[in-house]
């Protein structure tokens, strides 16, 4: 999707006014405007560009504006389209446009680079535009057979090559180039070998705008190859700085024989878990005493089936966050907390070694393993009594312990097709972030539907089954759960008057011809099961069926939390899960469960006027 397309030519029409034109298309497409320094960097930055693809003669390509990158909320600043020169095929050239007229090289890693008017490194803006064109190409079937049509620059115009000398250390390609605005010409020329003048990009502009967006690399099909060979995932901006920035800081602290920490915050999909396994495939390529945990199960055992078919030793990479209770201080060079908001209070538990047993906490333990420990998380996907992994009870015990912490947060949504007006639509509906409940005003990369039965979100699902998406139904927790029967059949508790499917299995061996837990959302027999939040955490499929129990219902104009509809043994107890935090912990169960879907999801409430009220949120038909 692109926010305004024009040809260079045609732009002189729009020039007085391209800014609001700009703020009106991402309002209708994001649900917000932009800020002052987004605006501000258009007014700036697309007259340069557009000056200098006057002075190359391309007055006939055609200008892709804000382009979103499929199943991403990221977008490039401009792609140039037009017919190449000496081939005559089509031509695609992304520009990022920066603004900077100083930057240099962070800590002499050349991959990073310190502006004077940002508080933390970024990537590299060639390392940017390289990873917009390799992530364009792997995700639009249009480019699959036309990989060397996409070429990409970076332009700080403002800029002289003296006040960014150090930028020029990392080597140029096709689909990474530097430029700055005192060798324009040099730009020029880059431009005029990419785009054939008088030549018209209308309608290669029209193929890229309606091709089909292949199925995004799933996180769990590439983790062997990630790990075990090379880095197979592409990551974009804050997922690069975060990636880049970790890299620097095991190299420094093995340097200066020092500790440090980094935690990366950032909501469903943006790419946490895909920066986890990048950061293990690399730094166990580089030799480093690394490993990976987690709190889930479904997820830990589902990397080791998945990344390690092929090696035991992988397999052996993948822990979890109570394994490191007899760890040596700073064994590691790295532990890498995937899912941290899942770090519980304790390691203990029942099957816990007599010897083990202390009242050490499981942050002190992590914190110890390793001289750089990661944290990934959500802070919003805490739901269960007893995890604590927050920014606040990280930050603390750092600040106790004089451990120097580095926060990186992810801005941008990959799961939910990349939909910001989806996710802030679901933490507005649950009362997650201030504003209230507002109606679904539709997204083109998302689709959002209530249902008024069980047996019409059984339908949506097997529909989608059957044309070869993945999907998915879950449901909260307000259903008994039994064991299989003698005869290996499952008993459907999941009940609604005529309808009824069972839970996904409790245990470690498949039944019925069920997966295991662990792979129910990654199996394709786990179809045929409802998931609860434990084993769909972590994971995605491509389109969500979620069923709204009676634990959490709407009433007049607020939401209530009904704590005895709850099935849950960890909630029942009410010394240790008091009211207020049970109704925050439903909340952002359910927060989990609508978020997992890549291209849509369809919402059922067991309970009338919660349905009502979920029904009067979405777009209202032709005709009604």
């Amino acid at each position: 999707m692109t926010l305004y397309r024009t040809s260079v030519d045609g732009f002189s029409a729009i020039e007085h006014r391209f800014v609001e034109l700009l703020s009106d298309s991402m309002r209708s497409a994001t649900g917000r405007r932009p800020s002052a320094s987004e605006a501000r960097s258009w007014a700036n930055s697309i007259p340069a560009l557009r000056a200098d693809l006057i002075s190359a003669g391309l007055g006939s390509v055609e200008m892709l504006f804000e382009h979103q990158l499929p199943l991403t909320s990221k977008r490039a600043d401009v792609i140039l389209v037009g017919e190449d020169p000496r081939s005559g095929d089509p031509s695609y050239v992304i520009v990022e446009l920066k603004q900077w007229s100083e930057a240099s090289v962070f800590e002499d890693d050349i991959t990073l680079v310190s502006v004077p008017a940002y508080g933390r490194p970024v990537t590299h803006p060639v390392l940017q535009v390289r990873d917009y064109c390799d992530y364009l190409v792997d995700f639009t079937t249009v480019l699959e057979d036309r990989a060397d049509a996409v070429s990409g620059a970076a332009y700080l115009h403002n800029a002289s090559a003296t006040g960014v000398s150090q930028l020029f250390g990392l080597p140029g390609d096709q689909r990474g180039r530097l430029f700055t605005g005192d060798r324009r010409g040099e730009f020029v020329d880059f431009l005029r070998s990419h785009l054939a003048e008088n030549r018209s990009g209308a309608g290669y502009a029209d193929e890229l705008l309606s091709s089909r967006i292949a199925p995004s690399r799933q996180l769990l099909s590439v983790a062997a190859e990630e790990v075990q060979r090379r880095e197979m995932f592409v990551l974009l901006d804050e997922q690069r700085d975060a990636y880049n920035y970790v890299l620097h800081e095991v190299d420094r602290a093995r340097r200066a024989d020092s500790k440090s920490a980094v935690i990366i915050t950032g909501g469903p999909g943006t790419g946490k878990s895909v920066i986890a396994l990048s950061l293990l495939g690399e730094l166990s390529r580089q030799g480093r005493a690394v490993l990976h945990a987690t709190g889930s199960r479904s997820f830990t055992e589902t990397l080791r089936k998945v990344a390690g078919k092929r090696s035991t030793k992988v397999k052996a990479m993948f822990k979890y966050f109570n394994s490191f209770m007899a760890a040596e201080a700073n064994d590691l060079d790295v532990l890498i907390l995937d899912e941290a908001h899942r770090v519980r209070e304790t390691s203990v538990n029942r099957w816990t070694k007599t010897e083990l047993r202390t009242k050490r906490s499981q942050l002190d333990e992590l914190f110890s393993a390793a001289r750089v420990p990661v944290f990934l998380l959500d802070e919003h996907q805490v739901v269960r009594p007893g995890e604590l992994g927050t920014v606040t009870d990280i930050e603390l015990y750092a600040a106790e312990h004089e451990i120097p912490v580095t926060r990186i947060s992810l801005d941008d949504q990959f799961r939910c097709g990349g939909s910001e007006a989806y996710v802030d639509w679901v933490q507005r509906l649950l009362g997650l972030r201030p504003g209230g409940p507002v109606a679904w005003e539709g997204d083109p990369n998302f689709t959002v539907d209530v249902v008024e039965s069980p047996f019409d979100l059984d339908d949506v699902m097997r529909r989608q089954n059957a044309e070869g998406y993945t999907a998915r139904i879950t449901a909260g927790y307000c259903w008994p759960w039994s064991d299989p029967r003698k005869d290996g059949t499952l008993v459907n508790d999941v009940s609604i008057a005529d309808w009824s499917k069972p839970w996904n299995l409790k245990g470690p061996r498949a039944v019925g011809g069920a997966p295991t837990a662990p792979f129910w959302a990654s199996d394709p027999a786990g179809f045929g099961q409802v998931g609860c939040v434990y084993t769909a955490q972590g994971f995605e499929y491509d389109y969500a069926g979620v069923i709204i129990g009676r634990d959490l219902v709407w009433r007049t104009d607020r939401w209530i939390a009904q704590r005895l509809e709850n099935r849950d043994p960890d909630f029942r107890n009410l010394k240790t899960v008091a009211n207020d935090r049970f109704d925050q912990l439903v909340r952002n169960v359910y927060k989990v469960l609508l978020t997992r879907g890549m291209q849509g999801v369809t919402i059922y409430s067991t309970d009338s006027e919660t349905r009502r009220f979920l029904d009067s949120l979405m777009p209202s038909q032709p005709g009604q």
